[in-house]
């Protein structure tokens, strides 16, 4: 193992401490057979000394973050290595009505069975292994008493392991409904736990996300140089502010919204092509991928899996973006200037000659270079979003209504070069508006078409007249299956209605 794994999570100084990121990283990933039914840690290094002093809690903490974002191999280039890493925008992606792949799949033509989940399980495990990261982190912090562990550094690692777990929480919930609620690393609590109604979840994830933002610091003084690549206190406040508007508490969410728009630190970047540069004054939080992953280097993972490998104007984009949504966008946006571009795959004798694919991200397989300077990290918090939770919490009726609702949709329209809603609109405009708003600028970004669709209401009548996806399933896709690995592990794991 090199300690160049972790180059990019050397926080506050110097972290290569090899053998302590090697016995922690190895136990992330190979502890978590069973995802929730981890055995317990079989290195020699005990967890009285990896959390006897400041750097080796904090190269814990690191470790969670490079397995989040690089997986848990210098050669693995490939999105479904997890949720945090382009597998979550993939799924739900081809699940919604955003994007499409060259064949079909289970998720494209939403066709899942128990045994047909194959993006579920790496959606799962994931998850559950950035908890269980949090969670080690957290009752190695509770266990130490070393006083060379300053209670300074407790208090931030504690913040920042709350901050982890909720986010990964909130994706589970998101996608597979109720799902086991693991507060411990303990073998002999985890092994065998039923599923924790999604409301519990919810209680949990805001009460983290609070103990969170309470204590992580307002500028990003946690992260080297400086950079937005760790969570701080307004990271907290954004997730709190979705949260919220999942949960139907709309007062709180335009607050927590609101608290992210007024802070100096955070704009709108004028021009959409710089929006997801690293470290750009929209971003809110992102993750710093490690350049030297072989076959993917500098690129981020969604940029090499959307943009074509060969050459970007005639390879096959094997993701796409299907014709129906190509037709949402306006005449003029820049957002489709921006952040699509078109591939001609005639001489290859593909399934269709012309591809739309997503750009937001610029450097992808066919630029990329191994160990060269990432220009773009990959973005999971920005604040574009905060303003669209707002005009939405706005249009239930909280703070200025529907007038104030309007004035942030056009703040977001104006950046795309859209003129603005007209004040006239009707109750039924503005939803509409609010949701192609949500649509067109959050598209291939974490799942929110998804997640929209279902909320909203919009999922039966958009996907059952999705012509690539009849004849219509059920609506009970609207759930992933839970992966029937762990329930054949776990006898008290239900499954999901409708999966058979």
């Amino acid at each position: 193992m090199k300690t160049k794994l972790f180059a990019t999570y050397n926080i506050k100084g110097n972290r290569s401490l090899q053998l302590i990121l090697f016995i922690l990283f190895s136990t992330f990933i190979t502890s978590c057979k069973k995802l929730v039914t981890i055995d317990p840690p079989i290195s020699s290094i005990r967890t009285d000394q990896v959390f006897n002093a400041d750097i080796q809690a904090q190269a814990a903490m690191a470790g969670v973050y490079t397995l989040m974002i690089n997986g848990s191999s210098l050669a693995n280039n490939s999105a479904e290595g997890g949720f945090a890493r382009g597998l979550t925008t993939i799924a739900a992606g081809q699940s919604a009505d955003e994007l499409t792949f060259s064949a079909p799949t289970p998720y494209s033509t939403n066709k899942l069975t128990s045994n047909l989940s194959y993006y579920g399980i790496g959606l799962w495990s994931s998850a559950y292994k950035t908890i269980y990261g949090a969670n080690a982190i957290l009752e190695g912090i509770a266990a130490s008493k070393s006083p060379d562990l300053h209670d300074n550094v407790r208090t931030e690692l504690i913040a920042e392991s709350k901050f982890l777990r909720a986010f990964s929480y909130l994706y589970l919930v998101s996608l597979f409904g109720d799902v086991p609620k693991v507060l411990t690393i303990d073998f002999n609590k985890t092994a065998l736990l039923p599923r924790t109604p999604q409301k519990e979840i919810y209680d949990l994830i805001i009460q983290d996300l609070k103990d969170a933002q309470a204590v992580l610091p307002s500028d990003y003084s946690n992260a080297p140089n400086g950079q937005r690549i760790i969570p701080n206190k307004w990271a907290a406040t954004a997730l709190l502010a979705r949260v919220y508007l999942y949960e139907g508490d709309y007062a709180n969410a335009a607050a927590q919204a609101s608290a992210v728009i007024s802070n100096s630190q955070y704009n709108l970047v004028s021009d959409p092509n710089g929006v997801f540069l690293k470290n750009s004054k929209e971003a809110i939080w992102q993750l710093q991928q490690d350049v030297n992953i072989t076959s993917l280097g500098n690129a981020t993972v969604e940029g090499s899996e959307f943009i074509p490998n060969t050459n970007r104007h005639t390879g096959i984009a094997y993701d796409f973006l299907p014709d129906q949504f190509m037709n949402s966008f306006e005449p003029g946006d820049k957002r489709r200037q921006s952040w699509v571009d078109t591939t001609n795959s005639t001489i290859y004798g593909g399934p269709r000659d012309i591809f739309y694919y997503p750009v937001k991200y610029k450097t992808g397989s066919d630029n990329y270079v191994t160990g060269g300077a990432a220009t773009e990290y990959y973005m999971v918090l920005r604040l574009a979003e905060q303003y669209l939770i707002r005009a939405e919490a706005e249009y239930r009726g909280v703070n200025g209504g529907a007038g104030a609702a309007i004035a942030d949709l056009n703040v977001i329209r104006k950046r795309a070069g859209l003129a603005d809603l007209p004040s006239s609109m009707s109750s039924d405009e503005l939803l509409k508006a609010v949701a192609h708003e949500r649509q067109i600028e959050l598209f291939c970004e974490w799942g929110h078409r998804w997640f929209d669709l279902r909320r909203l209401g919009l999922a039966h009548d958009v996907l059952s007249n999705t012509s690539y996806k009849q004849p219509w399933a059920g609506d009970f896709q609207f759930l992933y299956p839970v992966p029937i690995t762990e329930i054949n592990i776990d006898h008290f794991l239900t499954q999901n209605p409708g999966y058979h």
